[in-house]
């Protein structure tokens, strides 16, 4: 059986993990949950590494949700780093879902983003695991997890 980790924050001001779980209940099965949350972004890099090393996860979820502030998007940039260090030293994917407090107008559409972008990002951890033929045919087709999709651009 296959386990899918999630790592979460309290920083964040919306539950991302329970709606990961529950995306990825309706999804599929022949898997298992393992939630690891910790205090902040910079705190991603080492509990997915956690996840993978210690609790055994084939791939992980990193969510969280920087704030507005330079300094905040500075440690984004670091936790991201960090989580792509992660990955190599572990040879395991970790699908980074960070949803920036400035991307959204208001809370409700902040609320709106962070549930779609983490429902969105669940599937495709369900894909590389399961289905991998469905991330291969919208290779190119310029998805978005959520806005609207980009599109593919259309050649003459």
């Amino acid at each position: 059986m296959k386990i899918i980790g999630i790592a979460d924050t309290t920083f964040a001001r919306f539950d991302m993990a329970s709606a990961a779980i529950n995306e990825l209940e309706r999804t599929g099965t022949g898997f298992r949950i393992e939630r690891y949350t910790v205090p902040g972004v910079k705190d991603l890099p080492v509990a997915c590494k956690i996840l993978i090393e210690e609790r055994k996860c084939d791939i992980v979820l990193a969510l969280g949700m920087p704030g507005p502030m330079e300094k905040d998007k500075m440690c984004a940039h670091e936790a991201s780093t960090g989580l792509i260090r992660a990955q190599l030293m572990t040879n395991k994917h970790i699908i980074e879902v960070f949803v920036h407090m400035d991307e959204a107008k208001d809370d409700k559409e902040l609320a709106f983003l962070s549930d779609s972008r983490t429902r969105e990002h669940a599937i495709n951890v369900y894909d590389l695991l399961f289905r991998p033929e469905k991330l291969r045919r919208n290779a190119g087709t310029g998805q978005r997890q959520g806005f609207a999709d980009a599109g593919p651009i259309r050649s003459r």
